[in-house]
C-alpha cells in the first residue's frame, strides 16, 4: 500500500506472507495500557510457541499462546480487565518443530487503570 500526502509517498508494508528471517518479540502497543493490549511477535519456521502473562513475583497469570504456529508475523490480544495496576511481564518461549532452533525473550508491560 503506497499512500501519498503533502511530504511525498508514505509505504505502508503488509507483512500477509512475509516470512521473517529470525525468532522476535515486540514491544507491546499501547505500553502503558488500560485494559487491552497487543503483543507482536515473529516465527521464521513452524515451532511450538508459548506466550505467558507473570507478575513480578514470577507467578503466571496467563498463558495467551499456547500451540504450533506457522511461519510468520503473528499478533495476540492481551485483556488486563481483572488484573491490579503494575508492571506485568511476557514471555515468549518458541521451539522450531524441527527441534533446531530455540527461542526465549521477555518484556515488561504496564497496566494502567
Amino acid at each position: 500500500i503506497t499512500i501519498a500526502d503533502s511530504t511525498g509517498w508514505t509505504g505502508i508494508e503488509d507483512l500477509n506472507g512475509v516470512i521473517p528471517s529470525n525468532f522476535e518479540l515486540s514491544q507491546n502497543y499501547p505500553n502503558p495500557f488500560n485494559p487491552s493490549t497487543t503483543i507482536r511477535y515473529a516465527v521464521p519456521v513452524e515451532s511450538k510457541v508459548s506466550i505467558s502473562i507473570f507478575n513480578l513475583l514470577g507467578q503466571e497469570i496467563t498463558t495467551l499462546v499456547s500451540g504450533v504456529e506457522s511461519a510468520g508475523y503473528h499478533e495476540v490480544q492481551f485483556n488486563g480487565m481483572n488484573l491490579s495496576s503494575g508492571v506485568y511481564l511476557y514471555r515468549i518461549n518458541a521451539i522450531s518443530t524441527a527441534g533446531s532452533k530455540e527461542f526465549s525473550s521477555t518484556k515488561k508491560l504496564i497496566l494502567l487503570k
